[in-house]
């Protein structure tokens, strides 16, 4: 009986831990929730359907930053805390199962929209018991964690059960709410008791996330050409979807993640939680957004480029897909831009400008080929990317001269 309450005791990380695979493992499940949730929007693209999507993947969001907290102070691969993992990994295939019904439950059997409620519920609470364990001799934790549960997860949950029991524009305003009361409330019961303990662990599960992200905007040109043959403007599209994904690859990889890494790490104390708080668990959710969004209008301009029986070459996007393609780029580069001011100080000015201009230009992408908007934004993302290098560098070079 010792061997075994050995092993399946919660074993405490270190200043040098790095991912497990129990955590990539984790992370699959995650992998399946984002495709469901583009699949969600592109099954009837509107604005109502794209807030919907986004007020999904933002509980999504909240689902897998609280174990990646956890895993941040815990080993993942430990006895117990695998144990919770494999756990909360039923219940969100559960939830990635029912998101296409979430807004339109039409098939029978068990209420979706309730499934994914119980089960999200489920999560969280599952979440402040491991870490209500994991600390026994943490007051300031434990003190912390009542306030989440009564401020930060049971309104917002009551807000999610009665949306419900409704739908369509009541069930997404309910739903939007409860989103907003839970983000909130983490303000509300501030940072006393969280704790970053490995500064490269916590930043390489979010560079890890965001790429899982950028691959599903790749899975959805996939899944847009899938049953068409295969043409040279196909390979085109394909190669020009591709590039954009490696911009926003870069931008992230070369330009954020490492700049934010060293940030974290010279910070201690409430001064690391809080960064930890606003940059990765706040600001990273605007760049899963933005590739999800953008993903949905790379998915329609593939489909459009392979589907010649319905679609010509000089067929503009339509709606709010038009705007998806180029919008998801803008949240991104917004996103990316609070980020670099959070981070450093500094006033990222070609990626702000380059956010909003992205953000507005759903109305011409309506006025051009698909093929040739996606090949635009391509090499806008590409020259921003490099132009937000060179202003970031210049610093650098100025106080070496000096």
């Amino acid at each position: 009986m010792a061997w075994n309450r050995e092993r399946a005791r919660l074993v405490a990380t270190a200043d040098d831990h790095k991912v497990t695979p129990a955590e990539l493992f984790f992370d699959l499940v995650f992998v399946y929730a984002i495709t469901q949730v583009t699949a969600l929007m592109a099954a009837a693209p509107s604005p109502v359907r794209v807030v919907g999507g986004m007020v999904v993947l933002a509980l999504l969001w909240w689902c897998w930053c609280c174990f990646a907290w956890l895993g941040n102070v815990v080993r993942a691969d430990s006895g117990a805390l695998f144990a919770v993992l494999v756990t909360v990994m039923a219940v969100v295939l559960i939830v990635s199962l029912a998101v296409p019904e979430v807004f339109a439950d039409t098939h029978g059997g068990l209420s979706e929209p309730l499934l994914f409620v119980l089960c999200y519920g489920a999560v969280r609470v599952l979440h402040l018991a491991s870490y209500w364990i994991s600390s026994p001799g943490d007051p300031a934790l434990r003190a912390t964690l009542r306030r989440t549960a009564l401020v930060s997860v049971a309104p917002p949950l009551v807000l999610l059960l009665i949306g419900s029991a409704y739908s369509g524009r009541v069930q997404l305003l309910l739903w939007l709410g409860a989103v907003a009361v839970d983000y909130g409330g983490i303000y509300v019961t501030g940072s006393s008791g969280w704790r970053v303990t490995s500064p490269g662990h916590f930043a390489e599960r979010h560079g890890l996330i965001v790429i899982i992200a950028l691959g599903e905007s790749i899975v959805a040109m996939g899944v847009g050409v899938s049953g068409f043959p295969l043409t040279f403007a196909v390979l085109g599209a394909s190669a020009a979807g591709l590039l954009l994904s490696a911009g926003l690859w870069r931008l992230y990889f070369r330009r954020l993640g490492e700049a934010a890494e060293h940030r974290l790490t010279s910070l201690d104390g409430d001064d690391r939680t809080r960064f930890a708080r606003d940059v990765y668990t706040f600001l990273h959710l605007p760049l899963v957004a933005g590739v999800v969004l953008c993903a949905l209008g790379m998915k329609k301009v593939l489909q459009q480029v392979a589907d010649t029986g319905h679609y010509g070459l000089t067929e503009p996007l339509h709606g709010v897909v038009a705007w998806s393609l180029t919008g998801g780029v803008g949240v991104f580069l917004l996103g990316s831009a609070a980020i670099v001011l959070r981070t450093s100080g500094r006033r990222p000015t070609a990626l702000a400008a380059g956010g909003v201009c992205c953000l507005a230009a759903g109305p011409l992408v309506g006025l051009v080929p698909a093929l040739l908007a996606l090949a635009v934004l391509a090499t806008v993302v590409a020259a921003l990317v490099g132009l937000h290098g060179r202003r970031a560098a210049a610093p650098v070079g100025a106080v070496e001269a000096a």
